[in-house]
């Protein structure tokens, strides 16, 4: 993620905003500023306290670097960090830093910032995907294409029915990110065992102001070992950037020179090979799917976290600083690099149409079973398109052809009845109508925290590590 030459594909400018060591050890500078504000406003610390506080937290005034030693020497993820915050303080405030509070107060707390500050960036990607996607099926309500399962032609659909499938889904994933914001983003600040002992006697009310000031929730009890939170926000992602890999393996499939319906958009200087100069690899979605593996990968050792000893466990705490931080990397840069993909796919609406007719005839053969059904039974209708088809395929003849030979068929059905029956264009169903109501529930989702307001559908076209 931190390399300076492919690093871009792992991690986006934002995610490296988020997560680094000053990055880290400033937001827990932060959050120590903030928890000698509420010890002040409830009069557990002397006044005056929380400011001089917050100024020894400011940027410069502690070397962050020269800590570096202390970390190894101490082996403590937090107490060098407090030593030299206790040093900048005057008036013999330092005194007062971290009291009644243990380290994973702070950095759980820490946490769910981050957290949040990784939800805030999805959002936003996420809407800019969805607006994306809201012109694409707009654009493409009525664009025939082959509906293939197992990988076969199957039958006809539309390529806006086949985003409006994307968009639903997305849609759902911003409903799981607001609903995980309210479980996942709480505060921290219970002392050593969860019993807020170190408190006064005022734990609660103090947890309250400083979540307050913070942003974040109030959790009913402590959580230094209840880590389904942190567990939940990996899951989601991973589920979130699954969609993503699900989307762009369907352009990386769709892309293949013998279907030829999609393609990555090009820009001169881009290189597919060292050897093939012709080459136009789908490369940017290859790295989406490739991110999806990894995130689900990350995930998963985020539930293994779940699995803690009696009332703290440092193996499943440090475990999540990789696991959170992988997944969030691997999620916006997933978000960007398919924002980047959709924003120039090329969608070739007349390859799509050439492949329906190159199997208009088989892709109608539903059709024309219920409409002999209607005559001959839908059971007795299968066992006879179904014969016919067959020994078409095996003859290497065309369908129509062999329906024609079919007196059982022709003696039900007419001739210009048949012709109806075989086109694709006419078996598309409600295609439209759901492309439509896709579009119409995506416009109405409320916008997230930092997340622009989808505009009305429009019937046109339309990441490097710091």
């Amino acid at each position: 993620m931190d390399s300076l030459f492919h690093g871009q594909g792992y991690a986006t400018a934002a995610s490296h905003r988020i997560f680094c060591d000053r990055c880290r050890l400033r937001r827990w500078l932060d959050v120590e500023a903030v928890l000698a504000g509420s010890q002040e406003q409830l009069g557990m610390v002397p006044p005056g306290t929380a400011a001089r506080v917050a100024r020894a937290c400011e940027p410069g005034r502690i070397d962050l670097a020269s800590l570096a030693s202390e970390f190894r020497r101490t082996g403590h993820s937090l107490v060098p960090l407090l030593r030299g915050l206790a040093a900048a303080c005057e008036a013999g405030s330092g005194e007062m830093v971290h009291l009644g509070a243990t380290t994973q107060d702070i950095q759980d707390t820490a946490q769910s910032l981050e957290m949040r500050d990784v939800l805030d960036e999805a959002d936003r990607e996420l809407a800019a995907m969805t607006t994306r996607l809201i012109t694409l099926a707009g654009t493409h309500r009525d664009t025939l294409m082959v509906g293939r399962t197992h990988g076969q032609p199957a039958l006809p659909i539309t390529f806006g029915l086949k985003v409006a499938s994307w968009l639903d889904e997305l849609v759902r994933h911003g409903e799981r990110l607001a609903q995980l914001r309210e479980r996942a983003l709480v505060a921290q600040l219970h002392g050593g065992v969860g019993t807020m002992a170190g408190f006064q006697g005022r734990g609660q009310e103090l947890l309250a102001d400083f979540a307050a000031r913070l942003g974040l929730g109030v959790p009913v009890v402590g959580w230094h070992v209840a880590r389904d939170r942190v567990a939940e926000f990996g899951t989601t992602l991973a589920m979130l950037t699954a969609t993503l890999g699900r989307i762009a393996e369907e352009v990386r499939v769709l892309s293949r020179a013998e279907v030829g319906e999609l393609s990555e958009g090009w820009e001169y200087g881009r290189v597919g090979s060292s050897t093939m100069p012709h080459k136009r690899n789908p490369e940017r979605s290859e790295q989406v799917v490739l991110l999806a593996r990894l995130a689900r990968s990350a995930a998963a050792l985020g539930v293994e976290g779940m699995v803690q000893e009696h009332e703290r466990d440092a193996r499943g705490l440090r475990m999540e600083w990789v696991t959170v931080a992988d997944v969030s990397h691997y999620t916006l840069a997933a978000l960007a690099i398919l924002n980047e993909v959709l924003a120039g796919l090329q969608v070739h609406d007349e390859r799509m149409a050439e492949n329906a007719a190159s199997v208009a005839e088989f892709l109608c053969t539903e059709a024309l079973m219920l409409a002999l059904g209607e005559r001959i039974g839908k059971q007795s209708a299968h066992t006879l398109v179904y014969e016919v088809s067959q020994r078409a395929q095996s003859d290497g003849r065309p369908l129509r052809t062999c329906v024609r030979e079919c007196a059982e068929i022709t003696s039900r059905l007419s001739s210009t009845a048949l012709d109806d029956l075989l086109d694709p264009a006419r078996y598309v169903g409600e295609a439209g109508a759901l492309t439509d109501r896709a579009v119409a529930h995506a416009r109405l989702r409320p916008a997230q925290p930092g997340a622009p307001v989808p505009p009305p559908p429009a019937r046109a076209e339309e990441g490097v590590p710091s």
